[in-house]
């Protein structure tokens, strides 16, 4: 029996010296790796960046340029559009617009029956809303 313990432990003993800087190597290698693809993960973006940068240049000017237009727009349409809002109490309470062959755009408004209540709520035999 004491022979066939004296084999295992023989053995470890002299792979046990070796297998340590073999680890140490991989995990090394592993690092070196992780580097690699976090540089090249960096490069990558780096080129994606350079690439886009005329587009965002091209768009800041865009953007510089209508900023006029689109104030003078808000203050043009804002009040009529708050008045609209003012009007219209429930937007979910309108069929959606139509234009007319004339030019002419209408909401007509959704008949009672044509309502559906509001998500939650039940409307039951009575008629009544359960809360």
């Amino acid at each position: 029996m004491r022979h066939l313990l004296i084999l295992p432990v023989f053995c470890a003993a002299f792979v046990a010296p070796y297998a340590t800087p073999l680890a140490a190597q991989e995990a090394e290698a592993e690092e070196e790796g992780f580097s690699l693809m976090e540089e090249g993960a960096k490069l990558f973006l780096k080129g994606i960046i350079q690439e886009m940068e005329p587009a965002i240049d091209e768009l800041n000017d865009l953007t510089a340029e209508m900023e006029p237009a689109l104030r003078a727009l808000v203050d043009e349409m804002g009040p009529a559009f708050m008045e609209l809002l003012d009007k219209v109490d429930d937007i979910t309470m309108y069929h959606a617009p139509e234009v007319l062959p004339n030019g002419d755009i209408i909401l007509r408004r959704k008949q009672p029956d044509e309502v559906e209540p509001p998500a939650g709520e039940a409307n039951n035999e009575n008629g009544a809303i359960d809360l």
